[in-house]
């Protein structure tokens, strides 16, 4: 399927655009994917990195292991990309996208790696959110909206 899918940081420093067709929709939960991101799952979309174009900034990069490199924001820490080394193909972040339920992944890497209590996680209770209002919006204000900017940070906001 070939579509266009835009997304960035979580501070705006990168944005990126895709303009060809989603090969692989994933999670993995490999061990080195769960210290990478942070999370015991990391949902990923993998293009050609031919149809990927860095729309502002680039991603820092760490060599994760002798085969693969990690693309992150240097200046907010969002876990971006992987990348076999010598691959023309990268698996993007699906938290990344401005909007990630356009990516639904259609399989799992490495379940033998899964939490043993992954598969409950859609049983559990469902909690409120005990933030007010204007906590949630105190929350909002450095984070880059859903959608490209001509310009970021925002005239007089924090980067």
């Amino acid at each position: 399927m070939t579509e266009k899918l835009t997304g960035g940081c979580q501070c705006g420093a990168i944005r990126y655009s895709t303009r060809g067709p989603v090969t692989d929709r994933a999670i993995c939960h490999c061990r080195m994917c769960q210290k990478a991101v942070g999370s015991v799952v990391w949902p990923f979309f993998t293009v050609d990195v031919a149809d990927l174009e860095w729309t502002r900034g680039r991603p820092a990069l760490y060599r994760s292991s002798e085969a693969a490199e990690r693309g992150f924001c240097a200046a907010c820490g969002t876990p971006i990309s992987f990348q076999p080394v010598g691959k023309s193909a990268i698996d993007l972040s699906i938290g990344t996208l401005d909007d990630p339920a356009a990516i639904e992944p259609d399989k799992q890497y490495f379940a033998g790696q899964r939490m043993p209590w992954f598969h409950a996680m859609a049983t559990l209770p469902e909690q409120p959110s005990s933030a007010s209002p204007d906590e949630i919006e105190r929350r909002r204000p450095y984070q880059h909206p859903d959608h490209d900017t001509s310009e970021w940070p925002q005239p007089g906001s924090r980067p």
